[in-house]
């Protein structure tokens, strides 16, 4: 299927993802209004798990075309990763600290992050509360790195320099191309576009440099542990 349809690889899982994301609920918003629900902040841990089940399914699926790209990681895509973490925090503390986040946040219009503390939220359930931690980390360093690297980079900047976008080989760049690769980020990460713009600027240095998608997702991998981490230690939800 992945053969005669090459798009599923890099587009399914990360549609999947974003639309069973779409119900989820904020601190302030009900979630699945679109479709007449009224989901509660309460029911965030639930929806985020289905979202995670169910595109790990459609990952399962695809599975084949990931091997398509059998190159391994290297160290210097752990170096990017690393350095990322840096430079997030830093571009995040310098924006909120400005009111240049709430800014941004409002002019892109896209909500937030659900910011939600599951060892506060779920305390009653101390079980439940470490078991969905240990899904919100399997989201933001497995799933997240893999469908977001081949959606972008894998599917939407090679079809913006062609319609064969399958036959661009993987690391070339046009500029029209390495301007989505930050743009589309921006739009999706609101609360954070500043330190979006150059974090993704910096990967697509690395994808252009090494030509190899596991880098990406590696880089991608390494700053959201260190990121979870970071959320988790120091109780800044907001990022998260």
């Amino acid at each position: 299927m992945t053969e005669k349809y090459p798009w599923l690889v890099f587009v399914l899982p990360f549609v999947v993802y974003m639309l069973v994301g779409s119900l989820e609920p904020s601190p302030t918003e009900p979630g699945g209004k679109l479709l007449g629900l009224n989901l509660q902040y309460s029911a965030y841990p639930v929806i985020y798990t289905v979202k995670i089940a169910s595109t790990l399914l459609c990952m399962a699926c695809v599975f084949p075309g990931y091997r398509q790209f059998h190159r391994r990681p290297s160290l210097l895509a752990v170096g990017v990763g690393i350095l990322g973490i840096v430079v997030w925090i830093g571009l995040w503390k310098i924006s909120a600290q400005s009111g240049l986040t709430q800014w941004l946040a409002h002019f892109i219009g896209l909500g937030g992050r659900p910011e939600y503390n599951p060892l506060k939220e779920l305390a009653a359930s101390p079980a439940w509360a470490w078991g969905f931690l240990a899904i919100r980390f399997l989201g933001l360093v497995v799933i997240v790195p893999i469908i977001e690297e081949f959606f972008l980079r894998g599917f939407l900047m090679r079809l913006v320099m062609e319609q064969d976008w399958w036959k661009v080989p993987f690391g070339r760049a046009s500029a029209g191309a390495i301007a989505v690769s930050i743009v589309v980020p921006v739009l999706t990460h609101p609360t954070e576009a500043l330190a979006a713009a150059v974090w993704f600027g910096m990967v697509t240095w690395l994808m252009i440099r090494t030509r190899n998608i596991w880098d990406c997702v590696v880089a991608h991998a390494v700053t959201n542990l260190l990121l979870g981490i970071y959320v988790v230690t120091t109780g800044n939800w907001s990022l998260w």
